[in-house]
């Protein structure tokens, strides 16, 4: 059976090797004209791990990524108001890593050149249009056509495919969060090298910070990931680009009054080589996501606040359900029906989920301490009840 997936992202390439894992042929269409390990830090929670290394990729994991152990949640003053063990600490039987999404994209990619061959993946070969007939879908892309069983449309944000199904679809909505964000390289390295930082102020102001790279770590420094999130506006998203340069005077000024002691905001900004600004954006869920023998995955199926840790590990999840479903031979539209009916409910339950997490954190403000822990803790349990037995 042969497989044309739109886009060449962490959705599409784990969808070709878990396609491959069960003897289907894949072409995969990427847009742009050289995958490059572009992008910050991403969260791979627990369950995602486990069907990458299934898929063999284990030992890559552990080789680039961080076996994250704990979420340390701090005022801005440096107190901590409450501990989360994560991964294997928390007694899941795959570690959550944190790692570079540019190095996982690579590390995705070398595994579909060497096991699908070096023409699998077609750069420069964004989708244009694409027909359903009775036994298959014609693809037309930048690149020529393409005959095939099914079309997995897991070409993100800005979806071709995810247009074409639908072309009256929500637009994106703001979160009212300004996102800054960045990579810092840290000599003396970062708090006990496994450790996420999670603080945040008065203002509803907060702070993301965690290491992300294996290499680093084995030399005794760390390449820190950084978020700044800052109260905006709410409201229609419009056009926005997934990300865009941003300016250290643009952040730094938020975070003025902060002294956290064991993080000197302004060096850790002003050591990252570039500062990107993202847009804090999601969709409101689809009632469907494909039709006949075309689907939807990852992003461009349930875009979500980058705020659960949740987005690249759903679309892992998403791809070894598709293939799982395709396998069973009975037929693709069938199958692509089942896998659309397992996947949209969890889905749009964790899209729902995130933005529910992500409003009650902006009322955590003006509280004591003792009541800012105790609100922490009920939003993140609270979040973990939804999502626990997801990814």
């Amino acid at each position: 059976m042969d497989i044309v997936v739109a886009g060449g992202g962490i959705g599409g390439l784990t969808t070709a090797l878990a396609l491959h894992a069960r003897g289907m042929r894949v072409t995969v269409l990427e847009a742009v004209g050289q995958i490059k390990p572009l992008g910050v830090g991403i969260n791979v929670q627990p369950g995602a791990i486990a069907e990458l290394t299934a898929l063999g990729l284990g030992d890559a994991l552990n080789a680039t990524g961080i076996r994250t152990r704990e979420h340390l949640y701090l005022d801005q003053a440096g107190a901590t108001l409450w501990t989360e063990a994560r991964g294997l600490d928390a007694g899941h039987e795959h570690p959550q890593y944190s790692i570079h999404r540019g190095e996982l994209q690579l590390l995705l990619l070398d595994a579909v050149r060497e096991r699908l061959g070096p023409d699998a993946v077609r750069t420069g070969a964004r989708v244009r249009s694409f027909e359903q007939t009775d036994d298959g879908v014609r693809v037309v892309s930048d690149v020529g056509e393409f005959e095939a069983a099914a079309l997995v449309g897991a070409d993100g944000l800005h979806s071709a495919v995810r247009a074409r199904l639908h072309p009256h679809q929500a637009r994106l909505s703001a979160a009212g969060t300004h996102m800054w964000r960045g990579l810092t390289e840290m000599p003396q390295g970062f708090l006990d090298g496994r450790t996420m930082m999670l603080a945040n102020d008065e203002q509803t102001t907060r702070l993301v910070a965690y290491p992300i790279s294996a290499r680093h770590a084995e030399q005794g420094t760390a390449l820190v990931n950084w978020v700044c999130l800052v109260p905006a506006e709410v409201g229609p998203a419009g056009d926005v680009d997934w990300e865009r340069p941003g300016r250290i005077d643009d952040v730094l000024p938020y975070y003025g009054h902060w002294d956290l002691g064991v993080l000197d905001i302004r060096a850790m900004l002003a050591g990252s080589r570039e500062i990107l600004y993202y847009p804090m954006v999601d969709r409101d869920p689809l009632a469907t996501w494909g039709k006949g023998r075309v689907t939807l995955l990852g992003d461009a199926a349930h875009l979500m606040y980058p705020i659960g840790a949740n987005g690249a590990s759903q679309a892992i999840v998403d791809a070894v359900t598709l293939a799982a479903e395709l396998d069973k031979g009975d037929g693709v539209a069938a199958a692509l029906a089942r896998y659309e009916a397992v996947r949209r409910p969890v889905t749009t339950e964790v899209v729902l989920a995130n933005r529910k997490m992500h409003n009650d954190q902006r009322h955590v403000a003006g509280r004591s301490a003792g009541d800012k822990a105790a609100v922490l803790r009920a939003i993140t349990s609270a979040y973990r009840a939804t999502v626990e037995n997801r990814p």
